[in-house]
């Protein structure tokens, strides 16, 4: 018996179509705008994204101010998607991230699950594990749970027939310096921005090169 959400789910050829649809957007419409309830949805995305443990230790920065892209723009390789697209959105690492972020979301699980703290105590022990290991590690496997919230927001926009491009060309220093980031304890990861795709952007007609599946799908 299929449960509700199940029932709500798309169509295979749905998904496939979407995937096929989008692509790194080059160049935005200057004018084009998100529906403001697709883009709510999108926000919304970033909250369900997926991260190890749950912990979150992430923060999703929507840069509307036009000065202040344009303060970004030269530190991104001078790409246009940061000034052009609708929207901006800088993907963070929380700096640091220790015991008292594990007794911040254990605190969370506890009010949202009305659970008594007791009860999770082993599964705080485990968090705290791996919060435990050298700093390095911890913005390291941190700094890949970002990416997980990334691909989520570019499949959702795909899906909403949204036009997106992820961007690792820019200064993360630099960003971080204009952005006031590290004295607010985080660290710039990754940078998308999300819009409505120009008319004459070359790439949006471009076929997608991809290998074949029988040589990146592996069964065993």
């Amino acid at each position: 018996m299929m449960t509700e959400a199940a029932e709500k789910t798309v169509l295979p050829e749905t998904l496939l179509s979407a995937l096929n649809w989008r692509y790194a957007v080059k160049k935005f419409d200057a004018a084009g705008r998100i529906p403001l309830d697709k883009w709510e949805a999108l926000e919304e995305s970033l909250l369900l994204s997926p991260s190890s443990y749950g912990l979150q230790a992430w923060k999703f920065l929507v840069i509307e101010d036009k000065a202040l892209r344009a303060k970004l723009r030269p530190a991104s390789w001078d790409q246009s998607q940061i000034t052009d697209a609708d929207k901006l959105v800088v993907f963070l690492v929380k700096k640091d991230a220790g015991p008292a972020d594990v007794q911040r979301f254990v605190d969370r699980i506890s009010e949202v699950r009305r659970l008594p703290a007791e009860m999770l105590e082993g599964y705080k022990q485990m968090m705290l594990k791996s919060v435990n290991l050298p700093p390095e590690k911890v913005e390291a496997w941190l700094t890949r749970q970002v990416y997980i919230a990334l691909g989520n927001f570019l499949t959702s926009a795909a899906l909403l027939g949204v036009d997106a491009c992820p961007m690792e060309g820019f200064d993360k220093d630099e960003y971080d310096r204009i952005l006031g980031l590290h004295e607010q304890g985080w660290k710039s990861v990754v940078v998308a921005t999300a819009g409505v795709r120009a008319s004459d952007d070359a790439y949006a007609k471009s076929r997608k090169v991809r290998y074949p599946k029988a040589e990146i799908v592996a069964k065993v």
